[in-house]
């Protein structure tokens, strides 16, 4: 046979062996033959143990080995056995470090060809496998499959420990590590140990700072996928997760797990040193560390130690004056989020937290708890010092200070030293001369919210607080206290000069003035001076000639 002989019957050899539906050549027609029976999806191959067909015998053969357990090839390596050859080269390559398979795109490289084939496809786009339920597409067949299953419901894999099934392999394999306590994966940074691969990669990202996830709407970095979903969430307003009992949904599965146990009143995690339920295992984390005094949080820049990383947070926003919550109404800003949230109803109204004894509604939850305790009597803060009992924590502080002598809060005009800020605010105005709070019925304005109150009285003729003692009323208490020691007779405040005392504050201020010499009213006209204000008036008369008598 000449060469030029041997070339045509080997071109007309190699047209035979093209598939005539695809267009696709092979070099043998033993592979055409493999081809054409896929294409077709005709599957003569049948395991007489399970049912399963096949169209290739081969495939068959490696399938029957699943149930005979028989698996010949080993690892020289580390002895692992593998029930066919092509296993056992992948697994190879695990000691040998081989990723033969390289993307054009990336270069990024790969054990398996089927790796590369479906990570080209993150430089595509391409997502071939769709679902018929719901129409989402997917890379890999697998995923679709795992997919499917939130359709159906099915959980193939169960655990024969505790019998509890799941939907993915992977979940099994993570799920049985809690029983046996097995964490391979160790950081090679902190020594830490994990369960799972993908959770040592996750915590790696920690030490590296690596956020591989941007969200495209923001441009947001996340370290894990599942974040970068969960945020993606916020943008579309998508919530998923419905609960069945009240159809409140949620951007997160685990919301709904933790909002449903609202419900059902379930709380597994309790304190042993108090006995106080959490619906979460944080929840009881973070209440230990009352009783530990545990502070692992610290402030890099005043060294003040917190319980909470969000308390640390918030903390050091004081240190920044950073406020990254603003209000579109009047454009103020906040350094905590719910601070804006009550914020933004001083502008609606709304106060949606109602008292169940009186009706009387807040625009904060913790101005009801507060409120309630009028109506229980519950003072739960007690002074150390003398016992004494208060409704809230800031009158406990304010109090404590009259033990102490410490008053924190200057005036920058006088220098006067208050205990409080509020009560330095309200100084303040009087230097500046402001009065923020109108009478809606005669436009007197006022220093303080209370004054206010007191004043609009005047108008209802309301007079809140009775004696006991002789029924008469008033409409502050403070005139109720003065009169009640009418009764008992009780002047608590003494001179230091000459030990006199009275029944009233304001009484010993004038008294005083006997000692001191102090005239601090003085005549406009001619300068002379007076030590009560009553006086100072009747002088002044003797000016203008006034007889309003």
């Amino acid at each position: 046979m000449t060469c030029i002989q041997e070339q045509t019957q080997l071109g007309e050899t190699n047209n035979s062996n093209k598939h005539n539906k695809c267009e696709n050549s092979f070099s043998y027609q033993s592979h055409l033959t493999k081809h054409e029976k896929t294409s077709s999806g005709r599957k003569h191959y049948q395991c007489p143990e399970c049912q399963k067909d096949f169209s290739l015998k081969t495939n068959l053969t490696l399938h029957e080995i699943t149930h005979t357990g028989h698996k010949t090839y080993q690892c020289p390596e580390c002895q692992k056995s593998f029930s066919s050859k092509s296993n056992l080269t992948l697994h190879e390559r695990t000691h040998t470090g081989q990723k033969p398979y390289q993307c054009s795109e990336c270069c990024k490289c790969f054990r398996q060809k089927s790796s590369l084939t479906v990570h080209e496809r993150t430089h595509t786009g391409q997502k071939p496998y769709q679902c018929s339920e719901c129409c989402k597409c997917f890379r890999q067949k697998s995923n679709l499959r795992a997919h499917e299953r939130t359709h159906t419901g099915q959980k193939p894999y169960q655990c024969s420990i505790c019998q509890k099934s799941f939907s993915f392999r992977g979940s099994l394999i993570q799920h049985q590590v809690t029983h046996t306590g097995q964490k391979p994966y160790q950081c090679s940074e902190c020594c830490k140990s994990f369960s799972s691969n993908s959770a040592l990669s996750q915590h790696e990202r920690a030490h590296t700072r690596q956020k591989p996830y941007q969200c495209s709407e923001c441009w947001k970095s996340f370290s894990q996928k599942g974040h970068l979903t969960q945020h993606e969430r916020t943008h579309t307003g998508h919530k998923p997760y419905e609960c069945s009992e009240c159809q409140k949904v949620f951007y997160q599965k685990s919301g709904l797990t933790l909002h449903q146990k609202i419900h059902t009143g379930f709380k597994p995690y309790q304190c042993s040193e108090c006995q106080k339920g959490f619906y979460q295992k944080s929840g009881l984390t973070l209440h230990q560390r009352i009783h530990t005094g545990f502070k692992p949080y610290q402030c890099s820049e005043c060294q003040k130690s917190f319980s909470h990383k969000i308390s640390l947070t918030l903390h050091e926003r004081t240190h920044t004056g950073q406020k990254p919550y603003q209000c579109s109404e009047c454009q103020k800003g906040f350094s905590q989020r719910c601070s804006l949230i009550e914020h933004k109803r001083t502008h609606t109204g709304q106060k949606p937290y109602q008292c169940s004894e009186c009706w009387k509604s807040f625009n904060r939850k913790s101005n009801l708890t507060v409120h309630e305790r009028t109506h229980t009597g519950l003072k739960p803060y007690q002074c150390s010092e003398c016992q004494k009992n208060f409704r809230h924590r800031s009158g406990l502080i304010f109090h404590e200070r009259t033990h102490t002598g410490q008053k924190t809060y200057q005036c920058p005009e006088c220098q006067k030293s208050f205990c409080d800020k509020s009560s330095l605010t309200q100084h303040e105005r009087i230097h500046t001369g402001l009065k923020p709070y109108q009478c809606s019925e005669c436009q007197k304005n006022f220093r303080d919210r209370s004054g206010l109150i007191d004043h609009e009285r005047t108008h209802t003729g309301q007079k809140h607080y009775q004696c006991p003692e002789c029924w008469k009323s008033f409409s502050k208490k403070v005139y109720l206290s003065t009169h009640e020691r009418t009764h008992t007779g009780q002047k608590p405040y003494q001179c230091s000069e000459c030990w006199k005392r009275f029944s009233q504050k304001s009484n010993l201020t004038v008294h005083e003035r006997t000692h001191t010499g102090y005239k601090p009213f003085q005549c406009s006209e001619c300068q002379e001076s007076f030590r009560l204000k009553k006086t100072l008036t009747r002088h002044e008369r003797t000016h203008t000639g006034e007889r309003p008598y």
